[in-house]
């Protein structure tokens, strides 16, 4: 993961207000461990990834929007971490054997709609340096 992180330039964190204690609050589960390094030592990102743009959120920004858009009211297990810079959501949902990261529509908050694009956040960041666009098949 650091190695993607540090090939785009990717900031490093500054002094957010938001805890990880404050956003596992908010879902009520904790945070996958890469997850959580990447929020201790990164500030958000807007750009492109391979060829797809996202704009992921500082942790921050986490909390605000996450209740702004109502995705913790409206989905549970799931976090909003960011955008694709379009209407859709880019998510950590929670199951009991792990995580996945998925897009889906801030306009209809169903986990109908989602679209997985990560067994874990590593790993959806590896796709998108890899070149996979959101809707390749694994």
């Amino acid at each position: 993961m650091n190695q993607i992180l540090n090939k785009h330039n990717w900031p490093r964190r500054q002094s957010p207000t938001t805890s990880i204690d404050d956003i596992e609050s908010l879902v009520g589960f904790k945070l996958p461990d890469d997850y959580k390094s990447f929020l201790l030592h990164h500030s958000g990102y807007e750009g492109f990834i391979g060829q797809e743009f996202l704009r992921l959120w500082d942790a921050d920004e986490i909390v605000i929007n996450n209740n702004e858009y109502g995705i913790t009211q409206q989905l549970s297990h799931t976090l909003g971490i960011g955008s694709n810079g379009a209407s859709e959501f880019i998510a950590l949902v929670k199951y009991d054997d792990g995580f996945d990261v998925v897009l889906s529509p801030l306009i209809d908050l169903d986990e109908e709609y989602h679209i997985t694009i990560g067994s874990s956040f590593t790993n959806f960041l590896e796709r998108l340096d890899a070149g996979e666009n959101w809707f390749d098949q694994r």
